[in-house]
This record gives structure tokens, C-alpha cells and sequence, in this order.
């Protein structure tokens, strides 16, 4: 029941009980003092008088006590019945919320939030505790979200730091040759290629954050429209290729339509990238997720990256092909794949790609988190690499 209703039921059964207990008492009262003589004078019949036995002064004591207690029964018992009412109406209905609710709060408090709240009805009270429940799922995405904003950031400042070493150690070296006077044309081109490295890590770190900050805006958007932009997408950033697009043309839902863009785009332009003829690209919807996949036939993503996932500023040290290699030219007409790890085309030493900086899966599996999705990456047997892409959506029909 609701909480007012249940008042008012305890509130009447107990007043109620409490006039039956009142009346019972009168009864009892009174049969009591039936058995005792009254006194005073009969008057017969004939006109003739008849003085009755009086009462003892016992007898007039019982009576008297009798009479009191009729008096205060008239008080005690619909007063005790309310009070009953309230003490059941507590027990029944505010103390199981009450405490729940409390010890919630503390171990709030206490910053513990690995915990459930019991939802003991469905009235007032169980539903406060259950949006209780609810703010508490909140918080405790919110502060794992920034948990991992803050590790991700901690990790992406130890890469950002660790990668800038280099080339800050042969600028300065390249500063000593030229306060020496042993200055030359490749030591400015070096310097010149150095500075413009640190500057493309630097506008890297800055797109992150940009990232960071980015609202996720979800509006209705229909199937067909994200079908026909991919297409259209494929065929700008792979149009030599043999492309495949698959999805549904039928019904809405809700995401935000630019973060979705931005991640295809990465996605399509990393498999472009490395693809030898073909990619494929199928949207589905599944439960309350939108899926995107796109595959490629080229050579697979590294082991290291499918093990450990996507980081910005990495380092290829494994090949599709699950050979460790330290050295890229031992391996002849092998590509590795991975926009995140930078581009190494086949036949050549290990290198980063100054143009990408690991940041093409980084961000899109960023994209992905803050749509509540995932970025998942694997090699399919007798395809390439697949990269997986999902975005919590609100399906409209």
C-alpha cells in the first residue's frame, strides 16, 4: 500500500479495536456492578414502599473504582489505539527504508559504493531506495569513468614524456654541433624535422583532450541515414577498393551521430590503410548497442596490441603473424597494422609515423567509452583484422 492508505487503515483498525476494547469494558463494568446491591427505596405496586439493602462501604468502594475506570478507559483506550497505530505504522512501513537508507548514506560517506540497497516495498519509501540505488550505480560509474580518465591520462603523460626524450636529446645535441660552429645542412633539416615532431606530439595531446572534454550530444537519427554515410565514407577514404556495407534501412534511434561519424571514419581509414582489396563494413543493431565492424583483408593487427589494446605513442614489437621481431626488415613483404601503433609499411625498419602518433584507435576506442560503449579489436581467420565498435543507443522503433 501506499503510505497514506496504510496510515489510514492502521489508524482506523486500531481506533477501531480500541472502541471494541471500550465497549467490552463497559460490559465488564457493568456486570461487575450488577452483582452488588444498589439501595435505595422499591415502590410496590400496592403504593407501599420497600427500602433495599444499601451497599457496604466495600461494595461502594468497588463501584466507585468501577466508575473511574469506565472514565479513563474513555481516554486511555482511543489514545492507546493511535498510539499502537503509530508504532506499527513505523515498524512496518518507515524502519526497514529508514535503515537502509541510513546506512547507505554512511557508507557513502565512507566512499564505498560497491554495494546494494534493498528495496523492501513498492511504496513511497521503496522507491525513494531504489532511486537511491540508482544515484548510488551513478556515482560509482562516474567515479570509475574518472578513475580511468585519470589513469588514462597518468599512462598517456608517462608516453607523451617518455616519447619526447628523443627528440629533445638530438636538438640539444644538434645546438652544441651549431654553438661549435660545426653546423651543417643536415643538422637543420634534422632540427627542422625534430621540431616538427614535437609539435605534431604536442597537437596530439591536445586533440586528446579536446576528446575529453566533448559532450556526448544523442539525437534521433534514422538507420538509413547512417547506412548511405558510410557508403559514403568508404568510398572517399577506400574508393579503390572493393568495399562491402551492410546494415539496416528500417528505423530510429538515439546517439550522438557526429561521435558515431568520427569513429567510422577512423576505423574505415585505418583498414584502408593496410587492406590489400577488400573491407567490410556491417552495422547491426544488437539489445541496446549499435555495432560497427569493419574488416580488412590485409595482414592483422599485432598480437601486442589485440593482448593489451590501443595506447597512444606505442611501440610495434609483435607482427600479425605472432612473430617477435625487433627489427621490421627481417621480415620481408610483411605490413603491420595499426593506425593506434603508427604506420610501418612492409620492407621497412622499425619506425613511428610522425603523422598519426598512435592515435587513429586510441581516440575512436575513447569515443566509444564515452558513448558507454567498447572498441574491441581480433583477426578473423581467413580475413584480416577486425575492429568492433559499439555505442549504447535508445532504440526508437
Amino acid at each position: 500500500m501506499e503510505l497514506k492508505k496504510t496510515f489510514l487503515v492502521l489508524s482506523g483498525s486500531c481506533v477501531l479495536l480500541a472502541l471494541l476494547l471500550l465497549v467490552l469494558v463497559f460490559m465488564v463494568c457493568n456486570w461487575i456492578s450488577s452483582a452488588f446491591p444498589n439501595g435505595g427505596i422499591a415502590i410496590l405496586s400496592d403504593g407501599s414502599t420497600i427500602k433495599l439493602e444499601a451497599p457496604t462501604a466495600f461494595q461502594q468502594g468497588i463501584l466507585s473504582a468501577l466508575g473511574i475506570i469506565q472514565v479513563v478507559s474513555c481516554i486511555v483506550l482511543p489514545m492507546g489505539g493511535l498510539a499502537l497505530s503509530g508504532i506499527l505504522y513505523y515498524r512496518i512501513k518507515l524502519k526497514q527504508p529508514i535503515a537502509a537508507l541510513g546506512d547507505g548514506i554512511t557508507r557513502i560517506q565512507n566512499h564505498d559504493l560497491d554495494f546494494f540497497m534493498p528495496v523492501h516495498s513498492d511504496d513511497e519509501l521503496g522507491q525513494l531506495c531504489a532511486a537511491f540505488d540508482t544515484m548510488r550505480e551513478e556515482l560509482l560509474k562516474t567515479n570509475r569513468e574518472l578513475w580511468r580518465q585519470a589513469e588514462e591520462r597518468r599512462r598517456l603523460n608517462a608516453a607523451f614524456s617518455h616519447d619526447l626524450r628523443n627528440p629533445i636529446t638530438v636538438l640539444k645535441g644538434n645546438v652544441k654541433l651549431l654553438r661549435q660552429g660545426m653546423a651543417d645542412e643536415q643538422i637543420i633539416d634534422r632540427m627542422e624535422s625534430y621540431t616538427l615532431r614535437i609539435e605534431q606530439y604536442v597537437e596530439a595531446m591536445s586533440s586528446i583532450q579536446r576528446l575529453e572534454q566533448m559532450p556526448v550530444r544523442r539525437k534521433e537519427c534514422s538507420c538509413s541515414l547512417l547506412h548511405s554515410e558510410l557508403k559514403e565514407t568508404a568510398k572517399i577514404l577506400a574508393g579503390a577498393l572493393e568495399l562491402s556495407v551492410s546494415g539496416p534501412d528500417n528505423g530510429t534511434m538515439e546517439l550522438d551521430y557526429g561521435l558515431f561519424l568520427t569513429v567510422a571514419e577512423n576505423l574505415i581509414g585505418n583498414a584502408a590503410r593496410f587492406a590489400k582489396s577488400k573491407i567490410m563494413i556491417c552495422l547491426e543493431q544488437k539489445d541496446s548497442f549499435l555495432l560497427l565492424s569493419v574488416t580488412d583483408d590485409g595482414p592483422g593487427y599485432p598480437v601486442e596490441l589485440i593482448r593489451n589494446g590501443p595506447k597512444p605513442f606505442g611501440k610495434v614489437k609483435y607482427l600479425a603473424s605472432d612473430y617477435e621481431v625487433s627489427d621490421l626488415c627481417s621480415v620481408p613483404q610483411m605490413g603491420v597494422q595499426d593506425s593506434a601503433l603508427g604506420s610501418l609499411p612492409a620492407g621497412t625498419g622499425m619506425k613511428e609515423d610522425s603523422g598519426h602518433f598512435g592515435m587513429g584507435l586510441y581516440s575512436s576506442r575513447m569515443l566509444c567509452l564515452k558513448h558507454e560503449g567498447t572498441l574491441t579489436l581480433e583477426n578473423r581467420k581467413g580475413y584480416g583484422a577486425t575492429a568492433i565498435a559499439s555505442f549504447k543507443i535508445h532504440r526508437e522503433s
